[in-house]
């Protein structure tokens, strides 16, 4: 069983981009060989990043359920929308918390959205340069969400059938990558 962690970035209490993640959510959880979670960052409220979480001791009680989580995903899917070009800055503070051995080698989906017409294309191009940092390896294949409120409605369900061809590509090839590289990491133990 795969296990893959989808993280809906967005800190506003309106949230259209968790549209995002539920759909996605909702998508691979029908899938029998996936065990997926979905994590919202405004769960948490995560102090800002003071000190990296490098084992389990070091992580105060109440983001323990937080820490498992991330330690035990073998994959991951950032869904974030644009804020002036960039990512959120709330999912970037939540993946500071851990330590890169968390991330090492395992395959992130890139996921953006905005309610204008470019869909997130400059936070995605940013969450490009973040995943290696991370020593995680991202699928060139992004999910970009352009007028993301009139694709999905209020429950992550899908409302432009158009739009459903570039969710299929999105999710078979992240699993594929997810895949090869679980493969390459079991032929090496």
């Amino acid at each position: 069983m795969t296990k893959i962690l989808i993280i809906s970035g967005s800190p506003r209490k309106k949230t259209v981009s968790l549209r995002l993640a539920k759909h996605i959510f909702a998508t691979l959880k029908k899938r029998d060989e996936i065990e997926v979670d979905l994590l919202d960052v405004r769960e948490f409220g995560l102090p800002s990043i003071q000190v990296v979480w490098q084992k389990k001791e070091d992580v105060p009680s109440e983001y323990l359920p937080l820490f498992q989580k991330m330690k035990s995903a073998e994959g991951f899917i950032l869904v974030s929308p644009e804020y002036n070009g960039g990512y959120s800055s709330d999912l970037k503070n939540l993946l500071d918390h851990f330590p890169k051995s968390i991330y090492k080698k395992k395959a992130f989906g890139i996921v953006t959205g905005s309610l204008g017409s470019l869909g997130g294309m400059r936070a995605a191009q940013k969450l490009l340069l973040l995943v290696p940092a991370l020593f995680g390896i991202a699928s060139p294949f992004m999910m970009i969400t352009p007028q993301m409120d009139k694709k999905f409605d209020g429950d992550g369900n899908l409302s432009d059938e158009s739009f459903s061809d570039n969710i299929d590509i999105f999710i078979s090839e992240y699993l594929w990558l997810l895949e090869r590289l679980k493969s390459y990491e079991n032929q090496l133990t």
